[in-house]
C-alpha cells in the first residue's frame, strides 16, 4: 500500500509543477511609422549639425592658414622692396660717379 500512495504523490507533484506557467515577457508595442520618421529626422538633424560643425572648423583652419601665408608673402614683399631700394641707391651712386667722371673728362678735354 505504500507504493501506490507514493506513486500518487509523485504524480500529483509532477502534474502541479507542470501546471505552473512563467509570466509572459512584456510585449513591446510596435513602433509607428510616424515615430520612426521622427527618429530618422532627429538623426538627420544631428548628422547635419555635426557636418556643419566640421565644415566650420575646416573653414576656420583654412582662414588661419591663408592669413599666415599672406603674412609671409607680405614679409617677403617688404624684403624684396628693401633690396630693390638698396639696388636703386647703388645704381644712383654709380650713375652720379659716372656723370662726375664724364664731366671731369669733358673739362680736361676742353682744357687741352
Amino acid at each position: 500500500m505504500k507504493h501506490p500512495l507514493l506513486v500518487a504523490a509523485l504524480v500529483a507533484v509532477a502534474v502541479s509543477a507542470c501546471g505552473k506557467k512563467d509570466e509572459p515577457a512584456a510585449v513591446q508595442e510596435p513602433v509607428s511609422a510616424q515615430e520612426q520618421m521622427k527618429e530618422s529626422a532627429a538623426q538627420a538633424v544631428d548628422a547635419a549639425k555635426e557636418s556643419a560643425q566640421a565644415a566650420g572648423d575646416a573653414a576656420a583652419a583654412a582662414a588661419t592658414a591663408a592669413g599666415e601665408a599672406a603674412t609671409q608673402l607680405g614679409e617677403k614683399a617688404e624684403a624684396a622692396a628693401a633690396e630693390a631700394g638698396a639696388a636703386a641707391q647703388e645704381l644712383k651712386q654709380d650713375a652720379t660717379e659716372a656723370a662726375k667722371a664724364a664731366v671731369d673728362s669733358a673739362k680736361e678735354s676742353l682744357e687741352k
